[in-house]
């Protein structure tokens, strides 16, 4: 693996991906829209993924050993990509999410019994039905059918002219995060303000951003093919999380039964059956080993932290 396409990558655990894949000298391109800059060191090519013949043209020539797809959403996206890559690489990843596996989403998933983990078979890609005629390239009805659109996007990429596999990811937590849940809490904590949990929460999976970026690296050089679910050992619930924040000197917690709740207050079980990409050869870390200093980070902030580690 010498040639390698992210699409997407200039933020969050893609950048750690790409910063990670330079480091060894690998051949990196980042394709994005060009709202954001690639990470010094990689070739920037800039097009829209919805725009086919854009990204044939801005792609030009190139071939790469293997893509990883950060930021497909949706089954016309996917079938966008199947196209355009086919005979560009070999092998494809993409990054998909813990919600494929959400019974409410799909009558189609069957509930797990109470407290038990979820594996991948829940989910099969093969057989998984697409429907294209829904209205996808509506962004509030892609948000709405977030589970269904990766669900969709990894089927049609299952069945591409590449290797395909697909990285399920638990929650993600970091200090870059960008996506506003880790900073919801740190924002209130700091200001007094209650958390919204419900009457009863349960526990989930989750992973760290560093993490996530290395199990999808991993893929990236393997050659399994299929859905492969990524997540620390050990589960975490919202009040995890908040402790992780008193203990970073965030302030004190304070918790309100809401109908609306919190990022991280769940009212099922997200718990995720690891035990497919362990016996394919990666070993996860403990949640509890870095959950303290992901959340000190968010609560340092960017410029304290890079303080910090100097």
């Amino acid at each position: 693996m010498t040639e390698v396409c992210i699409i997407g990558g200039s933020r969050y655990f893609g950048r750690h991906l790409v910063e990670r894949l330079l480091d060894e000298g690998k051949a990196v391109t980042v394709l994005n829209r060009g709202s954001r800059p690639a990470p010094p060191g990689a070739t920037h090519v800039v097009a829209d993924r919805d725009d086919e013949r854009a990204l044939h043209a801005a792609l030009g020539d190139r071939r790469f050993d293997v893509i990883v797809d950060q930021v497909c959403y949706t089954p016309r996206q996917a079938a966008v990509a199947r196209r355009v890559f086919d005979g560009r690489t070999a092998r494809y990843v993409m990054t998909s999410t813990v919600e494929v596996y959400d019974p409410r989403s799909s009558p189609r998933i069957a509930g797990n019994p109470p407290c038990t983990p979820v594996g991948e078979a829940a989910v099969d890609p093969a057989v998984w039905p697409v429907d294209l005629s829904q209205p996808w390239t509506d962004p509030a009805f892609a948000e709405a059918h977030y589970g269904e659109g990766k669900r969709q996007a990894e089927a049609v990429l299952s069945g591409g002219p590449f290797a395909f596999a697909s990285v399920r990811s638990a929650h993600v937590l970091g200090g870059d995060d960008f996506t506003g849940r880790l900073a919801h809490y740190i924002d209130r904590i700091a200001a007094g303000e209650p958390i919204g949990v419900h009457r009863t929460n349960h526990r989930a999976s989750f992973i760290a951003d560093w993490e996530i970026a290395a199990v999808l690296h991993w893929a990236a050089a393997g050659t399994f093919t299929g859905p492969v679910n990524a997540a620390s050992t050990g589960e975490l619930d919202v009040v995890d999380v908040c402790t992780a924040i008193e203990d970073a000197g965030g302030g004190l917690a304070a918790f309100a039964f809401a109908e609306e709740a919190s990022p991280y207050a769940f009212d099922r079980y997200y718990g995720m059956d690891t035990s497919r990409a362990t016996a394919l050869g990666f070993r996860f870390s403990d949640a509890d080993s870095w959950l303290g200093e992901a959340v000190a980070r968010a609560v340092r902030g960017p410029e304290l932290s890079a303080l910090h580690q100097r």
